[in-house]
């Protein structure tokens, strides 16, 4: 019997999850709501590069092509490697473009039956034989997306773009990457006669290259090294204390790369350092790679720095908080994101799985393994969890959802997994503190992988003697197939 697998995008995750899946026998069905692929590749700036570099960045079964020796790929480059995956492994006619998802309902028992529930879908199975997914889906062809904050600005081509801010008080709220990025193209186009402001709510770490004082960052925050100073989500007594010891070690790796950026930055000149440490940071997933020049335009005047924990909409532009002249501006591009969790949310027909897949407000998102919700029957969660290398990670549950799914292994009782996602849970709050509704997994990746790997009966140990094991950086092409 035909098994199909709705999988919701064309970006990283869903290309992925079809291609794995595919490689089971089922038959994946990619909703696509635009005409192409790559998801948020699909709509950049004309100056945006990758911000992880590139080693980190490609599927372990398709390495970048020779000809692209940049560290940071264009935009373009990414697309094209994007591109050639679909071709390479045959996705393109499983994808239906100008499809978007409107909603999802469970077609299934009555919710009081499925609240007593131990196993996940009734019987731990994937594909359970008491009920399917409805996709409400609606053909976008004709239809104007409506797009918001700074992804408005990203949807215009080059030359509208350029036109759009050109000559404007343009004041820019975020200091992510997209607002970074988006405050440079606006102080090239204006200069210092109509100066970009940047609204910030917090001062976060950024880098302009991944080598502090010639150290490559990836021997100190990607390897198992590192991972044995921080406290992981189900360690046992002799890893928790082994975390304990080699705490002053995991300052002094933080104090390191800070010292580091806090000198080639001239932060404190700017006013720039931040409160939190670069562990907080690369933690909570919040890491971005500064353009070139940033802060050479913010001391000759092109791009201000304006920090402002609240601000509000006047007549003649911006008021902060606090303050009474308001900052005369033309145009106001927001770069904060989006709530994934709300969007996540609102895919859902049905009123007790919004409340399930939301879980608690103090809490973050609680699924097992980073995708499966325990009381949410077949159906998967890829690309909401962040790492420093999205692509890696995606990929690497996209192979556990395939192995899920071809019978190699069951999930615990939903018991058990409610207790995971607690443990995974309190990690958030310990290392990402405000921002652990980003359920981010960057300083344990290896931890987190080696979970998946003795799930799917995999060696988690990838490396060839005790040496390079502890001390290696891991990355994608560790997890080749063998």
């Amino acid at each position: 019997m035909e098994r199909k697998v709705g999988i919701i995008g064309a970006g990283i995750s869903g290309l992925l999850a079809c291609k794995y899946t595919l490689s089971k026998g089922y038959t994946p069905v990619v909703f696509e709501s635009r005409s192409s692929i790559g998801g948020v590749w699909t709509k950049t700036l004309e100056t945006t590069k990758l911000q992880t570099p590139k080693p980190i960045f490609q599927f372990s079964d398709f390495p970048w092509p020779s000809s692209v020796v940049e560290d940071f790929p264009s935009h373009s480059q990414v697309l094209d490697y994007l591109q050639s995956y679909v071709h390479h492994f045959g996705l393109l006619r499983h994808i239906k473009f100008n499809s978007k998802v409107l909603s999802i309902a469970y077609e299934g028992p009555p919710e009081e039956e499925m609240q007593a529930w131990e196993l996940w879908g009734g019987a731990g199975e994937p594909f359970g034989s008491k009920g399917k997914w409805n996709l409400t889906v609606n053909d976008t062809h004709n239809l104007s997306t409506e797009v918001i904050h700074s992804m408005e600005y990203a949807a215009m081509d080059f030359e509208r773009a350029a036109e759009f801010i050109k000559g404007k008080r343009t004041t820019v709220v975020g200091f992510q990457k997209h607002a970074l990025d988006i405050a440079m193209e606006c102080s090239t186009a204006n200069g210092g006669e109509h100066p970009c402001r940047v609204l910030y709510k917090t001062e976060h770490w950024t880098v302009t290259d991944y080598q502090p004082w010639g150290v490559p960052l990836a021997y100190l925050y990607l390897n198992r090294f590192s991972e044995l100073l921080i406290h992981k989500p189900g360690e046992g007594f002799l890893l928790s204390l082994l975390a304990t010891i080699l705490s002053p070690v995991r300052w002094g790796f933080s104090k390191f790369v800070e010292s580091y950026i806090k000198r080639k930055l001239s932060l404190e000149k700017f006013g720039m350092v931040p409160k939190h440490s670069f562990l907080n940071e690369i933690s909570s997933c919040l890491i971005s790679t500064l353009p070139e020049g940033f802060y050479d335009r913010v001391e000759e005047g092109s791009i201000l720095l304006k920090k402002a924990p609240k601000f509000g909409f006047c007549k003649e532009g911006i008021v902060v908080d606090g303050e009474s002249t308001p900052l005369e501006t033309d145009l106001v591009i927001l770069a904060t994101g989006f709530k994934g969790d709300e969007k996540l949310k609102d895919i859902f027909v049905s009123p007790t799985f919004r409340d399930y897949i939301i879980g608690s407000p103090t809490a973050s998102l609680p699924l097992y393994r980073e995708c499966i919700h325990p009381r949410i029957p077949q159906l998967a969660v890829i690309g909401f969890s962040e790492s420093v290398s999205n692509l890696y990670t995606s990929e690497m549950r996209c192979r556990w959802v395939a192995e899920l799914l071809d019978g190699k292994f069951k999930l615990p009782s939903i018991k058990e997994m409610e207790k995971d996602a607690e443990r995974w849970d309190k990690y958030m709050k310990q290392y990402s503190g405000e921002y652990y509704r980003r359920s981010c997994i960057g300083s344990v990746h290896i931890w987190y992988n080696d979970q998946l790997c003795k799930d799917m009966g995999w060696n988690p140990k990838r490396k060839k003697g005790f040496i390079p094991e502890l001390f290696q950086p891991y990355g994608p092409m560790d997890y080749c197939p063998s």
